[in-house]
């Protein structure tokens, strides 16, 4: 089966809170995504698989040159098939043809492959304060 990915992409917060639940392991929430993206971010790429959604990511930015991803999930069955690594290669399309000249990521040591060696990220040292 195909995966299309879409900048962009339409989605239903019903479908979306759904989604970030399997990925991140939390109880399915009532967050209303639609307005959250279309209000802060820069855009956001979708991919579907005969309809439904499998795979997102969200690009927030500065409104100038930096772009950041967050959120990057997949359904769980679509794991380790190349559908977060054409999310990404959408989103830095996307990125780019705003005209940014930075993407920016974090994550965890354990994505370390995924986001230097399959996408492309080089490694940098950043800050984090939980607050």
């Amino acid at each position: 089966m195909t995966i299309s990915c879409a900048w962009r992409g339409p989605f239903t917060d019903d479908e979306l809170n759904l989604l970030h639940a399997e990925g991140f392991g939390h109880p399915v929430l009532e967050i209303g995504w639609s307005a959250r993206l279309h209000r802060h971010s820069l855009g956001w790429v979708c991919a579907r698989q005969s309809g439904d959604l499998v795979g997102f990511v969200n690009v927030a930015w500065d409104g100038g040159l930096h772009a950041f991803l967050l959120d990057t999930v997949v359904a769980g069955a679509r794991h380790r098939t190349g559908v977060g690594r054409e999310l990404v290669a959408a989103a830095v399309a996307g990125a780019r043809a705003a005209g940014c000249e930075w993407l920016h990521v974090d994550f965890e040591e354990r994505l370390r492959p995924f986001y230097v060696e399959a996408c492309g990220f080089d490694p940098t040292e950043a800050g984090l304060v939980r607050l």
